[in-house]
């Protein structure tokens, strides 16, 4: 996802959240989850919350800094943890800021329908909350709901000062029709130094790097990816994007260079393989196999937030074109990005199942969404159709 969900300044990746396990014994230790750098305060919020485990507003800070952790690192255990501390909050008359958290949670694992059911609670309670009205504008826009999505931008941009109003709606129109004024307009926001905090700063430059490759400004699209990477806190948004970047212009020893350390995140990790198998790589088959027992663990739980990364595994990885299109075809009813609609124009050629692409060439033309990628695949697929 290409958006901060300023909830708890979420920085969009394509993070996928299964279930929660939630074990019976407290004491019980699953796995100990790596710390990065600035988790005193993680560790200090679970010390405090063990000494006082009344203290709702502790709870709630602790479960937005697992949320944090978790779109950063593209990590869906630390969103698990975050549904632990938050489901007894939530159990009788949740205040909005709770329904608000839980309907990140809802998002994470693409379940979208109790995510805006509960968001559209909060705003009754507090038609002001800021992160609410960002998270909808989220869901709407991954949903290809331009509409509903530029309400939501529009209302943040009233009701808060700062990039995130600006960032939302520009974004949005930019996948209505508008890239070049939207990317010109960001970009002069961008170009004057405000308050806003790093992860706000690394988001912005991101969707600024977005719409520059979109428009084919390769130049462009490459230095901002490396502003925002260079703003200092690495998330799995950035890195993604960059690494698909340069993929695309196979520039693969400079992706292992970007994304070694990097295994943890599924999204990530299938990056690093692909580079890998180009290079021939002694890891590759390695990674590709913790790839396939990574997808087939989310199936046996029911996670299928993870069908576009798997549908690209099962094409590029496995050269599986009719498993990929069957995933492909399947995440793009649930959610419709620019990379959704690659993977499976992508698949549908690959496969030579030309007319299951066809509900994508429909969505291009009437939602006016305009990518160079999109635009010679859905052009060949056309041609077929024709």
């Amino acid at each position: 996802m290409r958006y901060v969900l300023l909830t708890a300044l979420l920085v969009f990746g394509p993070a996928a959240l299964g279930q929660a396990f939630v074990p019976a014994d407290d004491d019980q230790v699953l796995e100990v989850l790596p710390e990065r750098g600035g988790d005193a305060q993680l560790r200090a919020l679970r010390e405090q919350l063990r000494a006082t485990p009344d203290d709702r507003a502790l709870a709630l800070q602790l479960v937005e800094r697992y949320i944090a952790l978790g779109r950063a690192e593209a990590d869906p255990r630390y969103f698990g943890r975050a549904e632990a501390v938050l489901a007894p909050l939530a159990r009788a008359n949740p205040s909005p800021e709770i329904l608000t958290l839980r309907a990140v949670l809802a998002q994470n694992r693409h379940d979208f329908s109790a995510a805006l059911a509960d968001l559209r609670r909060a705003l009754a309670l507090r038609p002001r909350l800021i992160g609410a009205w960002l998270t909808q504008a989220a869901i709407h826009q991954v949903q290809g709901r331009y509409p509903e999505a530029l309400q939501s931008c529009l209302t943040v941009s009233r009701l808060a000062a700062g990039w995130s109003g600006r960032v939302c709606v520009e974004s949005v129109l930019a996948d209505s029709g508008q890239l070049e004024p939207a990317y010109r307009r960001l970009a002069a926001l961008l170009s004057v130094a405000g308050p806003e905090s790093a992860d706000e700063r690394q988001w912005a430059w991101t969707v600024l790097a977005e719409m520059a490759e979109r428009l084919g400004d390769t130049g462009a699209a490459e230095r901002h990816y490396r502003r925002a990477l260079a703003i200092g806190r690495l998330s799995a948004y950035p890195l993604a994007g960059f690494a698909d970047f340069l993929l695309d212009r196979q520039r693969y020893a400079e992706v292992l260079e970007l994304l070694t350390g990097e295994q943890r995140a599924d999204g990530l990790l299938l990056r690093l393989a692909l580079a890998e198998r180009q290079l021939g790589h002694s890891e590759a088959e390695g990674h590709r196999r913790t790839l396939a027992a990574r997808f087939a663990d989310s199936r046996r739980r029911g996670d299928t937030s993870h069908q576009g990364d798997e549908a690209r595994f099962e094409l590029q990885l496995n050269s599986e074109p009719e498993q990929a299109l069957a995933l492909a075809a399947a995440n793009w009813q649930v959610q419709r990005e620019p990379r959704d609609a690659r993977i499976l124009l992508e698949a549908a050629i690959a496969a030579g199942k030309f007319d299951a692409a066809r509900d994508v060439l429909a969505f291009l033309a009437r939602t006016g969404l305009e990518d160079v990628r999109l635009r010679d695949l859905a052009a060949r697929v056309a041609g077929r159709l024709a």
